[in-house]
């Protein structure tokens, strides 16, 4: 092999090392992407004040290309302590893409969630707690706040507009570190199922600056 073509072969492989690098962390997308949500859950009365949610969610980043992001979760409500009161407690396996390796995550969490009617608006506030046992990360607590207000069902669909918000923190470092701002509608497509479509706009901060994600979501639910 001749010097020229010597050269040649180590500015190839140089720009491919570079190319590579760079590839390994196009998953931390750009201020502003479009994202895709989907979520399928199906949810059963047990007994009277119990019920059994089973959730699977995939995410799309990198304007909607990439996936990059997916969990399953099964959960158990009570509500026999009051009408306005949900208590849950869930386990949650999620998996997301860093640097061009899958890595999982344990979070088991607990919820409770108060529910109430003000002027004939459904108003919802959820507390969360979770416990993030992640491979490649330290183990941490989060807490999550969410807030939802949501208008009176309206025809045969039970067309139902609302809007949310949710505040992230990290009980560890004792940080605000995301939110997220939802509009969206639900309704009702056959007696067991139900859709939910809506519009999120996410906000985290990443080191020093805030990244925001614009999302469109979709949610199939089947009731029993």
């Amino acid at each position: 092999m001749n010097e020229e073509l010597r050269t040649k072969v180590k500015i190839a492989l140089l720009a491919t090392s570079i190319t590579l690098c760079f590839s390994y962390n196009s998953f931390s997308f750009d201020d502003g992407d479009f994202q895709y949500w989907n979520t399928e859950s199906v949810e059963w009365k047990i007994k009277e004040k119990y019920k059994i949610k089973l959730e699977e969610e995939f995410r799309f980043g990198d304007n909607a290309g990439t996936l990059y992001y997916q969990h399953s979760d099964i959960g158990l409500t009570w509500s026999g302590f009051a009408d306005w009161l949900e208590l849950n407690a869930s386990y949650r396996q999620a998996f997301d893409i860093e640097k061009d390796k899958w890595h999982y995550e344990n979070r088991p969490h607990l919820d409770a969630t108060v529910k109430f009617d003000l002027l004939g608006l459904s108003l919802s506030d959820r507390s969360r707690v979770e416990y993030r046992n992640r491979e490649h990360k330290d183990d941490d607590w989060r807490y999550r706040n969410k807030f939802t207000l949501s208008l009176p069902k309206a025809t045969s669909y039970e067309i139902q507009p609302y809007v949310a918000d949710e505040v992230f923190f990290d009980l560890d470092d004792g940080v605000f570190n995301r939110n997220r701002l939802y509009g969206g509608v639900s309704l009702r497509l056959f007696k067991y199922m139900k859709l939910e479509l809506y519009y999120l706009l996410q906000t985290t901060k990443d080191k020093k600056d805030w990244i925001n994600y614009n999302v469109v979501g979709t949610k199939l639910k089947a009731v029993f």
